[in-house]
């Protein structure tokens, strides 16, 4: 599975409320309504600028913070493709291998990426192609590629169980 778009660089220490604030928790329902207010206090023109398939490339720890679900959730509807990190916090990695939305750790590619370059992210070869050269991720194990490839880990359960 390829990904290919434009990345959108971030620092260090990007929580969960940067990426998804807590005051729409109880308010947004829908996916596109989380969508919308994707990285609002971070980088305003974020939601209204991504396009499908764009890759978040962040230092460390991203996704500190609580474990809402939404912080994914809002960024895998608003088009995001990949997220590629120096580090993750754990809980947010989680969350988003189990929504469908592919995690990378590859702190050399994320010194390499400048904001706006374009990349490609080739899950099963485990390399991330950028103007200033390739890089080698560990591949996600068969299981992991599966359940990207179904969109997260409900669809896949029920992909699974249709098939029985």
């Amino acid at each position: 599975m390829k990904i290919k778009g434009r990345a959108w660089k971030y620092g260090d220490d990007v929580n969960t409320d940067v990426i998804f604030p807590g005051k729409y928790t109880y308010t947004l329902q829908t996916p596109e309504e989380l969508a919308a207010h994707a990285l609002e206090d971070l980088d305003p023109g974020f939601a209204s600028n991504v396009h499908p398939g764009d890759i978040i490339v962040a230092g460390k720890n991203w996704g500190s913070g609580s474990s809402r679900e939404q912080a994914v959730t809002s960024l895998k509807y608003a088009g995001v493709g990949a997220v590629i990190a120096v580090s993750f916090a754990r809980i947010w990695f989680r969350n988003a291998i189990n929504n469908g939305l592919p995690a990378i750790v590859c702190p050399e590619a994320v010194r390499a990426i400048q904001d706006g370059d374009a990349i490609t992210v080739d899950l099963e070869e485990g390399k991330i192609l950028t103007p200033a050269g390739t890089f080698d991720f560990p591949p996600f194990p068969p299981s992991l590629q599966e359940i990207l490839k179904d969109g997260g880990v409900i669809a896949h359960v029920r992909k699974e169980l249709r098939g029985r």
